[in-house]
């Protein structure tokens, strides 16, 4: 079995142009580079985020908002384990 990627869905607020109300998967626990955690969106897919700077533009995502996002997270080989915030760990 795959180890499991800690995953936290987010859905960015409308009220900040130009972003629209999407899903993103942010992966705290992945580093993209010094700063940034691993995400991934519908579009764009794969990329580097501020996992700070994503949650201020940003609220929890219901279920049924992220599903169609953890479906294809799955489907690429991901064993998710989803959390609704992340608590960094010293």
């Amino acid at each position: 079995m795959k180890d499991e990627t800690l995953t936290i869905f987010r859905k960015l607020k409308t009220d900040y142009p130009p972003y629209r109300p999407e899903i993103i998967a942010l992966f705290p626990e992945e580093k993209w580079t010094d700063i940034l955690c691993s995400s991934y969106m519908h579009v764009g897919q794969h990329g580097g985020a501020d996992y700070k700077g994503v949650v201020d533009i940003s609220e929890k995502a219901t279920p049924e908002e992220y599903n169609d996002l953890k479906t294809e997270l799955e489907s690429i080989g991901y064993n998710l384990k989803i959390r609704r915030k992340w608590i960094r760990s010293r």
